[in-house]
């Protein structure tokens, strides 16, 4: 049957709709909702949750009361005891998973709770999003109800005493509901595999006998998973062997670095669908065709809160200071660059997921993602984001018609002051001197504080470009590649040296 015709009752369609209220009160319904469910844990007792709920301004005693976390505070004292098999200490009942996170700047894995009630939010924002299809014009009709190719983390999870952890794909492939398992794609016993290379292997091998109309993952590892069926059945195009493939939902990072090289491999358009789907949970997703951002999820299981990404609530590090100032959803203005705090149904509160957005269409809660808290730069005071990165890239190699799938840049000494060497992936004949005049000069237009600092603190940019393979076979060596491993756009301390390392001598 094809997903397009599932008819739902007429109450569960409205549920499913966003209600005609405004995004400050379906907060605030939500805050309540998380508030009344953990008041008799350990972390609501403490924070006087029965006291937050009685109050007629529940979101400014939420936020009076509760302090903000990042991972290393809430995990140092708080999520550590439900490692430790401790119950009802930030949500109630024991958890029982745990998404192992990195993220691209960490040395150390870190591990996100996950509860019943988070994976069941996130479930209902996927139904939302694929009802929210209607939205769309020139819909292939043909792909609704084919097959949904997901590449993810394995499904054969690590096991703690008492919990299991894994990647959050590999957690929400295990308990696939059973109505999507005849769409799920590559299927149980494929997706349990830990190899990322055998996993790929398996794929292309079973590729002939799929019909899919939907894949979904992290553009990069999707890129070369169809590279690899391409070359393997010596196609023209993916559309030749999948000739129903009309959606890519995507996420994580930017799509448009990768763009140029991805529709290479088409034979055909389709579409783009973007999300935001972290390890903490279901945060935003796309939901019409022309829109500039993704609609944040305000109804159903995050509360969000938003710290202005400036000097005075961060520092050079990117580090949170204490007592930052914090807005609610109502008080955000568009075009400026915030902190997203969240918190959820899995016992996240008041948490700095890491993450920098920025409200495109404040009426419709519209977001897109600019960058993390650790990726800019701003050696010299040029305030550099990933944002600005992705466009000066993307906007560099449509003029010179190649493709850049990947990127960093690192901030280095140069004499007296400082500069940029950034390291560019791309397989086509490229000039370094002409991509390092045109990334600065678009650099300049995009950010006044850079266009200022060439001029005084920041003497130079160096460009150096690489084999894509190179930046594949780093994340190799360092144990994250597949799954919803990203390649940091900044490099900073340890994972620098490594990266220097590797390109001098291969290893690290």
């Amino acid at each position: 049957m094809a997903l397009i015709d599932i008819q739902f009752p007429n109450s569960l369609a409205k549920a499913l709709r966003l209600p005609q209220k405004s995004p400050r009160r379906q907060q605030l319904k939500v805050l309540k909702k998380l508030l009344k469910k953990a008041r008799f844990t350990e972390f609501g007792q403490r924070y006087r949750f029965d006291e937050i709920l009685l109050n007629k301004h529940a979101g400014k005693k939420f936020q009076e009361l509760v302090p903000v976390f990042d991972y290393n505070t809430i995990y140092s004292a708080w999520w550590n005891k439900t490692l430790k098999g401790s119950s009802d200490i930030c949500w109630p009942g024991k958890i029982k998973y745990y998404a192992l996170s990195s993220g691209t700047s960490e040395a150390g894995s870190k591990f996100i709770p996950i509860t019943n009630d988070l994976l069941r939010g996130n479930r209902v924002v996927m139904v939302k999003q694929l009802l929210s299809l209607r939205n769309y014009h020139d819909l292939p009709m043909k792909s609704i109800g084919k097959g949904w190719l997901m590449i993810g983390g394995s499904t054969d999870l690590q096991k703690g005493p008492g919990y299991y952890s894994g990647d959050l794909s590999g957690i929400t492939a295990r308990k696939v509901p059973f109505w999507f398992s005849p769409f799920y794609k590559p299927g149980k016993k494929i997706a349990r595999t830990k190899d990322w290379t055998k996993k790929l292997e398996e794929v292309v091998k079973q590729a002939p006998n799929w019909d899919i109309g939907f894949i979904v993952g992290v553009p990069a590892w999707i890129q070369i998973c169809m590279e690899k069926v391409i070359e393997h059945y010596k196609l023209k195009n993916i559309h030749e062997i999948w000739p129903n493939l009309g959606f890519f939902v995507h996420g994580g990072v930017s799509f448009e670095p990768y763009k140029k090289g991805f529709e290479k491999l088409l034979g055909k358009p389709i579409l783009y669908i973007e999300t935001y789907l972290a390890s903490e949970g279901f945060i935003a997703y796309q939901d019409r065709q022309d829109a500039k951002g993704m609609r944040l999820v305000t109804n159903d299981h995050i509360f969000h809160e938003f710290v202005p990404f400036d000097d005075n609530n961060f520092d050079n590090e990117g580090n949170l200071v204490a007592n930052p100032e914090v807005f609610m959803i109502n008080e955000v203005e568009e075009g400026k660059d915030y902190a997203l705090l969240i918190s959820t149904s899995a016992g996240t509160w008041r948490y700095l997921i890491g993450d920098t957005i920025r409200f495109t269409d404040k009426k419709r809660s519209e977001i897109i993602i600019t960058g993390r808290t650790k990726h800019y730069l701003s050696l010299v005071g040029e305030h550099l984001s990933v944002d600005n990165m992705n466009k000066a890239v993307q906007l560099a190699s449509e003029e010179l018609n190649i493709s850049i799938p990947e990127f960093t840049v690192a901030g280095i000494p140069h004499g007296l002051f400082f500069a940029h060497q950034w390291y560019l992936a791309s397989d086509d004949k490229a000039d370094t001197q002409i991509l390092k005049q045109k990334i600065d000069a678009k650099l300049r237009e995009l950010n006044d504080d850079y266009a200022v600092e060439r001029d005084n603190a920041l003497k130079d940019v160096f460009v150096k470009v690489l084999p894509e393979s190179k930046f594949m076979e780093f994340m190799q060596l360092k144990g994250k590649i597949g799954g919803q491993h990203k390649f940091p756009r900044v490099l900073k301390g340890k994972m620098l040296l490594d990266w220097q390392k590797f390109l001098e001598t291969g290893s690290i």
